[in-house]
């Protein structure tokens, strides 16, 4: 008998749901997989991933050879390439593991060039997985079904992302176009709340010790008596030894952390009703330094996140290289506040890598 295979099953919410909802007996995958599902054998097993919130919720027996079947399971999309599974392990959102409570023993975290390069592990399914990694992820499944933790789930991370069409670049997306205005009733009251979020970021870096920059057209801004020129660790000019146009790019960006010459991590706040000032100038980033490894985050309004991850994906970023996707993770406005309020006893013991935790990935999973 041939060694067992372990492949990583990619669902939302909505389809994990749906799944389980037509009796948990059929994993699908897009037409476009079938080659790679092919490959899967009876016995092998699936572990079962849930995007947004990425964590793992499930592990699956393979029952049967792959085959093609449009039944309806799913609501949104056939997923025709099949398999029958057996459930082994079948979680909760709340009490599924986050890979991050596993990363020191999954390979893919050692020796990252990028602190997001992990992502690319589950950018699409299925995906053959090291058999070290999967054992690891099969124990803490099985342990969690016997033993469950209880974890927050954030509601707008759980919900449904933007839908990803085909095109020969990959997967993007074509959003809506802006709202009308008479829908932006709020625009009076967004340039207070971006200048908040800047203070709170800025805030949060210095107090964890870092060095932090913001926007040179933005020093002189205040949030209730607070001046952003007052932060102790606040930078005045920026060390880096780029050219003068990237210069110029990254003195804009609202915030940077940086510890000695290297950038920690870099925010846009986009609250007004069009994303694109901040978009276009990590696109002119990722343009000039396409090898530039800067964490990058796009902090919006909780109302915002399908609207963000779209425009992330529009084709014009997905053609970068990297994608913009791959290189930006969005933060909700209500996720920062909250966790700033948990976290505020230990923040000077705080590590950048918590972001990974606070931030989602914008890239559209093919589910």
């Amino acid at each position: 008998m041939s060694a067992r295979n372990y492949w990583l099953d990619l669902f939302t919410w909505t389809t994990w749901k749906e799944f389980l909802d037509a009796g948990g007996r059929v994993s699908g995958f897009r037409e476009s997989r079938w080659k790679a599902v092919q490959k899967i054998r009876p016995g092998d097993y699936l572990l079962c991933y849930l995007t947004g919130i990425s964590r793992f919720i499930g592990l699956l027996e393979v029952a049967s050879p792959p085959f093609k079947d449009d039944s309806p399971i799913w609501k949104d999309e056939g997923f025709p390439s099949r398999v029958k599974v057996k459930s082994l392990v079948s979680l909760s959102p709340q009490t599924a593991i986050p890979v991050y409570a596993l990363r020191d023993r999954l390979s893919f975290f050692q020796d990252m060039k990028s602190p997001i390069a992990w992502t690319g592990h589950f950018r699409g399914s299925p995906a053959k997985w090291k058999v070290a990694d999967s054992q690891v992820v099969v124990e803490a499944l099985i342990e969690a079904s016997k033993n469950p933790v209880s974890r927050p789930v954030d509601p707008a991370k759980l919900a449904r992302r933007p839908k990803a069409l085909k095109a020969k670049i990959g997967p993007v997306t074509v959003p809506d176009s802006e709202e009308t205005p008479a829908k932006r009733t709020e625009i009076e009251q967004v340039p207070t709340e971006h200048t908040e979020i800047q203070w709170l970021l800025l805030k949060l870096g210095s107090d964890m010790g870092f060095d932090v920059w913001v926007a040179r057209n933005d020093r002189g801004r205040q949030v209730k008596g607070n001046r952003f020129a007052s932060l102790p660790k606040l930078k005045s000019e920026l060390p880096l030894q780029f050219d003068e146009a990237t210069n110029r790019t990254i003195e804009l960006i609202d915030v940077l952390w940086l510890t000695g010459n290297a950038i920690v991590a870099a925010f846009e706040v986009e609250s007004t009703t069009s994303i694109y000032s901040g978009l276009l100038r990590m696109s002119d980033l990722i343009t000039m330094q396409p090898n530039l490894n800067i964490p990058l985050y796009l902090v919006a309004p909780d109302d915002r996140r399908d609207k963000v991850i779209s425009e992330v994906n529009r084709p014009t970023f997905s053609r970068l290289s990297p994608p913009m996707s791959a290189m930006c993770r969005f933060i909700s406005f209500t996720s920062l506040r909250d966790r700033l309020k948990q976290a505020e006893p230990f923040i000077r013991y705080l590590k950048a890598d918590f972001l990974e935790e606070l931030s989602e990935s914008c890239e559209i999973e093919e589910t």
